[in-house]
């Protein structure tokens, strides 16, 4: 049987970020270790019945630390591409 996770994204200055509720036990390692301190605790209840996290989409820098650190992989980043200057 194959399970979905239905993601939340936010789209910032820097890049997108996805939070996968029916992942996140609310450990807080990703908001412990965000360089900028964008993020907290979200009303959306994760997969124990605890909170799960939010980001402040306009001081996240979609550095990704966050994602690395999130022992069940509940978070996404993808940063936006620089466009060239011709």
């Amino acid at each position: 049987m194959t399970q979905t996770f239905n993601g939340r994204t936010i789209e910032g200055d820097k890049g997108f970020w996805t939070i996968f509720p029916g992942l996140c036990k609310g450990c807080g390692l990703c908001i412990q270790k965000c360089p900028k301190k964008c993020m907290s605790w979200s009303d959306v209840l994760g997969v124990y019945g605890t909170p799960s996290v939010e980001i402040n989409s306009e001081e996240c820098i979609a550095c990704g630390t966050c994602q690395t650190f999130c022992p069940d992989t509940a978070i996404a980043v993808e940063r936006k591409k620089k466009e060239k200057k011709q």
